[in-house]
């Protein structure tokens, strides 16, 4: 009976949003051009993927804070570009919006050791497309 009364009296408090510390320097590398984020599984300059980092997720209220951040993951592994992308929004009855960005970071081939088979993405990464 004791530890059905006595779990009223604690309460938690929330832990307060985490921004990435590289924020500014994410979005000055993607409005310059510098990091590509693109919906398809290929980029559409020459380069071409040569390792796959992962999946990159960020959510938040505010849809630049959630593409940003989503960058700013990617870039935090190393990452060129984010091939993939895809976002979604869910719409609550009081009006707010909810935006989730995702997309698979990557690294480009360096230019030194290209395979004979450079033009073709690897399967993981087709799949997401």
């Amino acid at each position: 009976m004791f530890f059905l009364m006595s779990g009223n009296d604690k309460k938690k408090k929330a832990a307060p949003a985490r921004k990435p510390e590289n924020l500014d320097r994410v979005k000055e590398l993607f409005t310059s051009g510098r990091f590509p984020v693109t919906t398809t599984a290929e980029l559409d300059d020459d380069r071409k993927v040569g390792k796959i980092l992962g999946l990159v997720v960020s959510r938040g209220y505010d849809s630049e804070d959630a593409f940003f951040g989503m960058a700013a993951r990617a870039v935090n592994k190393g990452a060129q570009a984010i091939v993939g992308y895809q976002e979604n929004v869910a719409f609550h009855p009081d009006g707010s919006k909810f935006f989730t960005c995702y997309g698979t970071a990557v690294q480009f081939e360096s230019s030194r050791n290209v395979p004979q088979s450079a033009g073709a993405l690897p399967a993981m990464t087709r799949a997401i497309a």
